[in-house]
Order: structure tokens, then C-alpha cells, then sequence
């Protein structure tokens, strides 16, 4: 999913951990999926941003050249009010987009 595209909050929400954790049954397994989730969408973030700030990149070694930028600064803000990695997971989670599996789980079935 888009990162940029998610209708997930960008401040903080008290959830129902009951509701949050019927998929899975389990608290704990829920929190491990959206933490694992949210350090994805953190990388995809993290790379995005630094692709688009290379642009901007110098490679002078004169503290003098250095100039503010106004694009640089603008992709700066519009990265900064995204929401967090975590609350986007957490939100893919409740809309049930996130695919997950526990091995463990698979093994007693058989």
C-alpha cells in the first residue's frame, strides 16, 4: 500500500486492544505485525525521501556555497506531516491489508 495514499490519522488514537487483536487472537502477535510493518514503511520513507533530497545534494566542500533551498525545505515539511510508520500500519491492519502468517500456528494444523 501507498504510504501517501493512507486515510490513517497523523496524531495519536486510544484503540480497543480487544478489537485490535481478534485477528489474531493474541495482543502480543498483533503488536509484532504492525511493528514489523511499520519498520517497512519506514524504510520505503526513509529511501523515498533521501531520493528525492539527492537532488538537492552538494558535493562542494565550501561551507560558503551552502544556500537555502525552498523545494528542499517544502519536501522536508511534506514529510514531516505524514503520518507516522506506525499509526499508517496500524491502520492497514484494522482494514485487514496487511498479509501475515505464524508458522507455528500452521505446524498444529496439520
Amino acid at each position: 500500500m501507498d504510504y501517501r495514499k493512507t486515510n490513517a490519522p497523523t496524531n495519536t488514537v486510544t484503540r480497543d486492544l480487544i478489537k485490535l487483536a481478534e485477528p489474531t487472537g493474541n495482543i502480543y502477535e498483533t503488536v509484532a505485525i504492525i511493528s514489523k510493518r511499520a519498520n517497512q514503511i519506514s524504510v520505503q520513507m526513509k529511501q523515498d525521501l533521501e531520493k528525492k533530497l539527492q537532488e538537492f545534494a552538494s558535493f562542494n566542500d565550501n561551507l560558503e556555497e551552502v544556500f537555502e533551498n525552498r523545494e528542499q525545505i517544502e519536501i522536508s515539511r511534506y514529510y514531516e506531516k505524514l503520518p507516522k510508520p506506525t499509526l499508517i500500519a496500524t491502520q492497514e491492519f484494522i482494514e485487514g491489508k496487511v498479509y501475515y502468517k505464524n508458522p507455528a500456528k500452521e505446524k498444529i494444523n496439520f
